[in-house]
């Protein structure tokens, strides 16, 4: 029975159920010696808090997708085929344009919101490069299957979830499809395809999106594979000019290093409520010795790069959780590298769904920025070439094209001290 499936919770619900009406109807029925009575009424008190607990546990799990399916749970899934030393840009000097094209079979996924505004895809993805073997959700904006699109192609924005957390996180627990589906109608938002793979990909560890020989090459799953198998598959623009990545807590870090760390395969981040140092997350194998963690640490990284790297990032966070991670990557950037900080209060919630989840048609409307005007700020650092977005339009269901923000993500204008 599936860990998240609708018959496991209705099931736990009628054993509290059970759990309950038990000790009412047997408390004063029970026969026997003293110690078989209190036995007896013990396992019954037991029973009804395993059952209560359990089903907390599933409406959480269920609401912030933290875990998938048991194997996640019980620390007994690893999705890693083979992890090689790929050197230092994750290619192991493969020649990726001269990779046969990857063939994905797609189905409509289940669990909360996967069916809601068009239904969300996914498919299991064995990476060429990588050997992480994993699966990968889809979205795709209301404008694809457009006679007026039928030419286009579509930019990209990879989203990752935190540790412990689902692929699924984005389109069911922050509700994106949902929020953005309007916005793109009306032309206020970039008809974005949304990405979202596996991102825990071995027991009981957070692999910090990090390559590490023998162990996982998730850095490499996440920016090399699974862009490649995105584009053979779907309309969806090639990187850097086509491509951001997004995500909250660890997958905040993520983003913000795979951004600065490969500016020829993303053109902007996006980091929630995440952090610099890896050590961050103290399940993180990036974290494991100073060299992986000064490797993987994005502050680090930007301010030791000679070349400053041409993305934009967003940082929005609270005092003492992302927000002081923005402030200092803020401070070593050097142009064309542009960061732009949000400051969030207390009061808007703290590191969780409740935070991250209003913050979707923000954080978009920030991406459209980066995206708008005929790719203006989109620079092919791997050709020297500008690469372009066609600039979006409304959908033709019969909306009207609104303006877009103006001036930086909400709030970044006027960044607030904590």
């Amino acid at each position: 029975m599936s860990l998240t499936g609708t018959p496991f919770l209705f099931t736990t619900i009628a054993l509290v159920a059970i759990a309950v009406l038990l000790p009412l109807a047997l408390w004063s029925r029970v026969r026997g010696p003293a110690l078989v009575r209190g036995a007896a009424r013990l396992l019954m008190v037991l029973f009804a808090q395993a059952t209560a607990v359990t089903l907390v546990f599933l409406l959480v799990n269920n609401s912030n997708n933290l875990y998938d399916n048991w194997s996640d749970l019980l620390g007994t899934g690893d999705h890693v085929q083979a992890a090689a030393n790929l050197g230092a840009d994750g290619t192991g000097g493969i020649s990726l344009r001269k990779l046969p094209k990857v063939k994905q079979e797609f189905h409509l996924a289940n669990g909360p919101g996967m069916h809601a505004a068009g239904g969300v895809q996914v498919t299991n993805l064995r990476g060429r490069v990588s050997g992480v073997d994993a699966e990968v959700y889809v979205w795709l904006p209301p404008q694809y299957h457009e006679a007026a699109y039928a030419h286009r192609k579509f930019p990209v924005v990879e989203l990752l979830p935190g540790y412990p957390g689902s692929a699924k996180s984005w389109f069911g627990s922050l509700h994106a499809p949902q929020q953005l589906l309007p916005l793109m109608k009306s032309g206020q938002v970039t008809p974005f395809i949304l990405v979202s793979p596996r991102t825990t990909l071995i027991a009981d560890a957070d692999t910090g999106c990090a390559n590490i020989p023998g162990r996982v090459n998730a850095d490499t799953w996440l920016s090399v594979d699974v862009p490649k198998m995105v584009t053979d598959n779907f309309r969806a623009e090639s990187g850097p000019g086509g491509w951001a990545v997004a995500g909250y807590s660890a997958g905040a870090h993520c983003a913000a290093k795979l951004a600065i760390a490969h500016p020829d395969r993303y053109r902007a981040g996006v980091s929630m409520s995440g952090y610099n140092d890896p050590a961050g997350e103290p399940l993180s194998l990036a974290a494991r010795t100073p060299q992986l963690r000064a490797a993987n640490n994005p502050y680090l990284i930007l301010k030791h790069d000679r070349v400053a790297p041409a993305v934009s990032l967003y940082v929005s966070g609270e005092s003492g959780d992302g927000y002081e991670a923005g402030v200092a990557l803020q401070k070593v950037a050097k142009a064309p590298t542009a960061v732009d900080v949000v400051f969030l209060p207390r009061s808007d919630g703290g590191h969780n769904m409740a935070l991250w989840r209003p913050q979707i048609t923000t954080v978009f409307r920030w991406l459209t920025q980066q995206f708008d005007a005929g790719g203006q700020k989109a620079t092919g650092t791997t050709t020297g070439s500008t690469l372009r977005t066609p600039r979006h339009e409304p959908s033709t269901s019969g909306a009207t094209h609104a303006a877009l923000a103006s001036g930086t993500a909400s709030r970044a204008a006027a960044v607030r001290k904590p």
